[in-house]
């Protein structure tokens, strides 16, 4: 299982919906339910967000490759995951 690392922002409407998306797809997909994602809270994380180049929330990197940047929609977010088990 590859290292899967997401940036967010607490009140940001489109990460609340690309972690709606993941729970739905881990729960109706069992082979994504290992999946294991560390959450950075930006502003809680400065110096960790500035080591990564994104500029749009949320972005999902999968062993330091971006995967996604932005506003979220069930393919994209499945992506993520689908790199993750690879």
């Amino acid at each position: 299982m590859k290292k899967v690392i997401a940036f967010y922002l607490k009140n940001c409407p489109h990460c609340k919906k690309a972690f709606k998306i993941l729970d739905e797809l881990k729960s109706q997909k069992p082979k994504y339910s290992k999946v294991e994602i560390k959450y950075i809270e930006e502003t809680k994380n400065p110096e960790i967000a500035g080591e990564y180049d994104y500029y749009y929330v949320p972005t999902f990197y999968v062993d330091g490759v971006k995967i996604h940047e932005g506003v979220p929609n069930y393919e994209k977010i499945e992506k993520v995951l689908q790199e993750a088990i690879k």
